[in-house]
Parts: C-alpha cells; structure tokens; sequence
C-alpha cells in the first residue's frame, strides 16, 4: 500500500478512535472510552507496516506480548492515561478496553498466519473467487469497514432509545 494512501487510512481510523473517546465522554462520563477497538487498530496498524519481522519473529513478538501482562504488571500502569498497555493490575472502568497487551500478540500471530499463508499458499487459497450478489454484498461491506464500524453504535444506541420510549 502506497504510503499516501496508508496515512489517510490511518488518519481516518485515529480521528474515528477520538470522535469514540469525545462521544462516550459525552455518554459516558464516568465510564467514556480511552482506548478501545479503534485506539488499537490505530496504534497497531503502523507497527505492522514498518516492522519487518519474518513468520518467526511475529510468532515471537506474539507470545510475548500475550505473556507479558501476566509478569510486568504494577498498579502504576492502572492511572487512565497509562492502562492503555494493558499491564494494569485492576481492569480500568470503561465502556470498551482493548490494550496493546495482550492485543497484540493476537494481532502478531494473525501476522504471522497471513505471511505464512501467503508464501505456502495451499489449495484452498488458489483458484477462482466465488462470485454472486451474496460475496459482492460481502466484499462492499469490507470495503466500507469503518463506516459499519462507526454507524453501529448509534443505531443501536437509537433502537434502545425508541424501545424504551414505546414501553413506557
């Protein structure tokens, strides 16, 4: 991916993850959301893209990762500003909470997978892809990942509203 267009993705992504954090503040105030699904991907995205690390060495970094918060974690780590690397002694009261550790270790060992899937290639990842409205419907929603992604809480959110409001 061209670097250009890599930074807009990033850039899209990080001012989605602050839109969650000033939204939750405002729905949330004792519970809003610091560092959540969006934080990480936004932190974790250009780790994977500038860190060149072969199949073992993501299997590697992974494992640490997922290791890690089990043996270095201290209370100091449990202010707001510092839980987001997971090495918190308490979980942080939050509406989402989704830490470098140990997300990325999961996100390493999915790294891992697709440069080992990519250079083996097995039979089911070759031939033709399977076409029809179903798979298109499909590949626009991937496409459209961080649009779905920021539209379901609001319609949720909406629905219960409405729900609430029918039963009284």
């Amino acid at each position: 991916v061209p670097l250009r267009r890599f930074l807009r993705r990033w850039l899209q992504i990080a001012g989605c993850a602050v839109l969650v954090s000033l939204g939750s503040m405002w729905m949330f105030p004792h519970s809003w959301i610091s560092f959540g699904v969006l934080h990480a991907v936004a932190f974790m995205l250009p780790l994977l893209r500038w860190l060149r690390l072969g199949v073992l060495g993501w299997v590697l970094l992974g494992a640490v990762a997922l290791l890690l918060p089990g043996f270095v974690a201290h209370p100091w780590f449990d202010d707001r500003w510092m839980n987001w690397t997971g090495l918190v002694t308490r979980l942080p009261v939050t509406q989402d909470y989704v830490p470098l550790l140990p997300w990325l270790g999961v996100t390493a060992w999915g790294q891992a997978l697709g440069q080992g899937l990519l250079r083996h290639r097995p039979a089911w990842l070759q031939g033709p892809v399977p076409s029809g409205r179903a798979v298109r419907t499909l590949v626009w929603m991937g496409q459209h990942a961080l649009s779905w992604y920021m539209l379901h809480q609001p319609v949720l959110i909406g629905m219960i509203t409405v729900a609430g409001w029918l039963m009284r």
